[in-house]
């Protein structure tokens, strides 16, 4: 492959060398710098590409992409981009093929809903015979290979490698989150989306390293419409004129307002022993009748826009109530099976609006008592804090303030800044360091029809303590309360 090919759908200058040379690798990372190889000098927020130029020539790279000027031998090569963050999604897309014009593409953003709706996409999908890729905040999977994930929507040069990946193993479709950084930031450019799904848009991601306003935000979201044929809607958002300004896709819409192309009606809580659920009418281009076993109204959005997706791949109705109503997404509103006595789940809730959405949804089916138990994040916003306390206060019986990942913060600093927004409120509270420790007080203090939320954690499996994971999983954690409990 040619230095030519892989920049063949930018615009560029040569600063030196030529562009019909040989290339081996694509690379951005220094420390995987090879002969024949071209870099990607990253102007990133931690650490500048253009730093390790002398590094990388002198591992044998033949070929530079820069922002900036640089002094290397006439011998290498040096493109200027305007960006070139874009220039590596681009040329990743090239170096593997363009991988996704053998896919079907479907990319979710949104503040909430992405990895649930991401999962039931794919469910329903393989319900019907199309294999299906997924790549989000909890895992990539690639049939039977599933990879933990380190960002919600990787780096570009990952992307399309794993696209690549999911096209020699013989995958149709591929459903991913798109966060607002992974817009912002290029990851996802290099192709066009065969269909784009807008969840909800609300307050967050705001503040260093993220985005410096909520305009900002909203924009970025907003990307995913100027990239995709087909763009599927959530109608009822209050956002959603200006998150579409400049959208170059055709719409479709999803909702509770009989506007929508696909329109939710009858919704009824289902409340049975360990299980929380809701059932719904799709009314519109489609018509059928839905029981999801994932409680509240976010559920109906969710799998609104999955239908709404899958529907485009012909899908039997059958097919979809089937998968939609066996859907579970680890850490999502995951109930966890201990007791008839009560209800226990663990979900990834981890600001106030999450939280509060969670527990709102909750106390909407009238349990006995409502549990909340969570944590914080060292080295984060202390207002967090605050307002996670005072919203769980406010809104269940019973507070349980615990260790989340400290990181370089003593727990119990944290957690008195949690107490803090909890006064603020009428709600009991306790404070229990131990997060297993925690846990068990829960457990063994429960009594008939009460609802326990584990709060924070969701899909984690590990708890960040100066510098370091250590493996930590709530599941587990709860399985081996169990067993002493029982040997007591």
């Amino acid at each position: 492959m040619t230095l030519e090919t892989l920049l063949e759908k930018l615009t560029y200058t040569v600063v030196q060398g030529q562009v019909n040379i040989p290339i081996t690798q694509l690379v951005y990372d220094s420390r995987k710098a090879c002969e024949n190889g071209v870099f990607v000098c990253i102007s990133g927020a931690v650490t500048d590409g253009h730093k390790y130029v002398e590094e990388v020539v002198e591992k044998g790279v033949t070929a530079l992409i820069v922002e900036k000027k640089v002094q290397v031998p006439s011998t290498v090569t040096v493109i200027q981009v305007d960006n070139s963050r874009k220039a590596l999604a681009y040329m990743s897309a090239a170096f593997f093929g363009y991988p996704a014009k053998q896919l079907k593409t479907i990319g979710i953003t949104g503040t909430k809903g992405k990895t649930t709706t991401s999962y039931m996409v794919k469910s329903i999908l393989e319900k019907t015979g199309f294999s299906t890729g997924l790549i989000g905040t909890i895992e990539t999977i690639i049939r039977d290979k599933v990879i933990p994930a380190k960002n919600t929507t990787p780096e570009s040069y990952v992307i399309q490698e794993t696209f690549r990946e999911m096209v020699d193993a013989g995958i149709e479709c591929v459903v991913m989150e798109v966060s607002s950084q992974g817009l912002m930031l290029h990851r996802v450019d290099g192709f066009t989306f065969d269909y784009g799904i807008f969840t909800n848009l609300e307050p967050d991601h705001i503040g260093p390293n993220e985005h410096k306003d909520f305009e900002e935000y909203r924009k970025c979201k907003g990307l995913l419409f100027q990239q995709c044929k087909i763009g599927i809607v959530n109608i009822d958002d209050t956002h959603i004129e200006k998150l579409l300004e400049g959208h170059t896709c055709q719409l479709e819409t999803f909702g509770f307002s009989d506007n929508a192309d696909l329109s939710a009606t009858d919704t009824h809580l289902i409340n049975r022993p360990g299980f929380f659920g809701i059932s719904y009418g799709v009314r519109g281009k489609l018509n059928l009748d839905v029981e999801i076993d994932v409680p509240g109204k976010f559920s109906v959005y969710n799998s609104l826009a999955a239908i709404s997706i899958c529907h485009h791949f012909g899908v039997s109705k059958e097919a979809m109530k089937e998968a939609l109503a066996g859907i579970r997404v680890k850490g999502r509103v995951e109930l966890v099976d201990v007791s008839d006595k009560y209800t226990l789940m663990i979900d990834y809730a981890h600001n106030a609006m999450s939280l509060e959405s969670l527990l709102t949804t909750l106390k909407a089916y009238n349990p006995k008592r409502l549990v909340c138990l969570f944590g914080c994040g060292g080295n984060r916003s202390k207002l967090r804090r605050f307002e996670m306390g005072e919203v769980s206060s406010r809104l269940a019986d019973l507070t349980v303030v615990t260790s989340d990942n400290p990181r370089d913060e003593k727990p119990e600093d944290i957690m008195a800044d949690i107490v803090t927004g909890v006064e603020k409120e009428k709600g009991e509270y306790v404070t229990i360091t131990d997060r297993k420790e925690a846990i068990r007080y829960c457990m063994v203090n429960a009594k008939e029809g009460d609802v326990i939320v584990l709060a924070g954690k969701g899909h984690e499996d590990y708890q960040e303590i100066k510098g370091q994971k250590y493996h930590m999983d709530e599941r587990e954690l709860i399985q081996e309360i169990l067993k002493e409990e029982q040997m007591k």
